[in-house]
């Protein structure tokens, strides 16, 4: 599984075409994603203070796009980015994703590194 954090009105929208496409499609040619162990300290670095987000839990033998683990960044990691549309039917589960001021990302309850 990957994960992919959206703020929650663009993940209603994309329900109701079927399709999910992050800014990043656009701009860069991918959708950036995690893993389940790299997504705590993305969301922290790139989403603190940011409301009404939802993390979404994909499964990657569903979604019809190519899926490339890159370290495009020189990290040492390699990221899962989706090149095309997300389709929704490839979401297995969205949990709200909620900032704790004191102690910044949870995983949500039920999930796991």
């Amino acid at each position: 599984m990957i994960t992919h954090v959206t703020e929650r009105s663009v993940w209603e929208q994309a329900k109701k075409t079927g399709f999910y496409q992050a800014e990043s499609l656009e701009k860069e040619g991918f959708i950036h994603c995690s893993t389940m162990k790299q997504i705590l300290s993305l969301a922290n670095k790139f989403y603190k203070d940011q409301e009404d987000l939802v993390l979404l839990i994909i499964d990657e033998n569903k979604v019809s796009s190519d899926i490339k683990y890159e370290d495009l960044h020189k990290t040492g990691q390699s990221y899962p980015h989706i090149y095309g549309h997300l389709n929704t039917e490839a979401v297995i589960n969205v949990c709200d994703f909620t900032y704790h001021a004191n102690s910044n990302f949870r995983l949500p309850d039920g999930l796991k590194l």
